[in-house]
């Protein structure tokens, strides 16, 4: 093997002086004590990345969906609402297995449209959502 030396060939190059004076610089093997704490250190850094990404990535997400789901579960009729394509109505009826909500989007033609519960994006009154919709306009 490349680069491993034995200790006669050792002996025989640097003569016996020359090894104990290269042993001796070698220095006293470190201690199992002081090592475990520096190897909890070399983590902490990892660990604040893993914190930092999870404040600022994953809380707020469960925030606006919490907020989502309850705003989904007290929907009345009556309640204006925005689905996930972008169709504004007035929720009319709600089904029975809650799965399906009714909206008109039309008053004039009474124009009405079935969709998913989930499909539901924003709840809220009329000047609620116009003033949202203005908001991100200006």
């Amino acid at each position: 093997m490349v680069g491993v030396i034995s200790l006669a060939s050792a002996m025989a190059l640097l003569g016996q002086d020359g090894l104990w004076h290269l042993l001796a610089q070698q220095g006293a093997a470190p201690k199992g004590d002081a090592g475990g704490l520096e190897s909890y250190l070399t983590f902490l850094p990892i660990v604040a990345i893993v914190m930092v990404f999870y404040l600022i990535m994953i809380r707020p997400d469960q925030k606006k969906r919490k907020e989502k789901e309850a705003a989904l579960a007290s929907l009345k009729v009556n309640d204006h609402v925005v689905t996930i394509g972008g169709i504004a109505g007035t929720v009319v009826n709600i089904s029975a297995e809650a799965k399906f909500v009714t909206i008109r989007v039309d008053d004039k033609t009474g124009t009405k449209i079935k969709v998913l519960r989930s499909a539901i994006s924003q709840v809220g009154t009329l000047e609620e959502l116009t003033e949202d919709e203005k908001a991100t306009t200006k």
